[in-house]
């Protein structure tokens, strides 16, 4: 059985995360004195970081980061993130942002999905079947979350690769560049991969309700 949340599911698991990443990110930082207000979108940017081993809090703290981001102004092109002589590489250089911005969210809501994913149900965990059912609700609630941001990662895309940006420079952001380059012929397709991890939590959600307790029928055989 399919399970399609509405939109109103997604936005309330984006509230709840944003507002658990207010609480990290205004308890959890120490303010210093020569501290500065952040206001611009390279600003927010720059407090998103990836650690080796992340935590759901850390994961909570970066969505924070990137919507404040997302949502954000630019910064006069004298401080982008790339070298900008003209007002075409402006241009570009915004709609390659926005979409990079895009992309980061929607991995890290995948970040977030994997931490409660199940890839497999064991004969064992029968005795927690609800909870792992629970947990897999969980995981598919972060991946259609991660699955809104597409259609924008796709529509800033699409103006970055216009013909007439083809041969606009942005060294310092090449990455950037790169992913577009990769969305337009499609080996990264983030869709792709989240319809694929959909499929694969229903069949184990499929396997978790047909659980029995073994243990209650191996007890009864004894």
């Amino acid at each position: 059985m399919e399970r399609n949340l509405s939109n109103a599911d997604t936005k309330d698991i984006v509230k709840v995360i944003l507002k658990t990443a207010v609480f990290l990110v205004f308890f959890a930082i120490a303010i210093p004195a020569n501290s500065y207000i952040v206001t611009y979108k390279e600003q927010y940017y720059r407090l998103f970081h990836v650690h080796l081993i992340q935590y759901p809090d850390d994961t909570m703290e970066n969505i924070y980061w990137l919507e404040k981001a997302i949502n954000a102004p630019f910064a006069n092109p004298l401080n982008a993130l790339a070298l900008i002589e003209d007002e075409t590489q402006w241009e570009k250089y915004r709609y390659l942002f926005n979409m990079h911005l895009n992309i980061k969210m929607i991995e890290q809501y995948m970040f977030l999905g994997n931490k409660w994913n199940k890839r497999f149900a064991y004969f064992y965990n029968a005795p927690f079947k609800e909870q792992n059912l629970d947990s897999l609700e969980t995981a598919e609630r972060c991946y259609r979350t991660a699955l809104v941001y597409w259609d924008d990662v796709l529509n800033w895309a699409k103006k970055a690769n216009n013909r007439r940006f083809r041969w606009i420079e942005l060294p310092k952001v090449q990455f950037w560049v790169d992913e577009a380059y990769r969305i337009e012929n499609g080996s990264l397709n983030y869709k792709r991969t989240i319809e694929r991890e959909l499929a694969r939590l229903q069949k184990v959600r499929e396997k978790f309700e047909k659980m029995e307790n073994y243990y209650t029928i191996q007890n009864s055989l004894d």
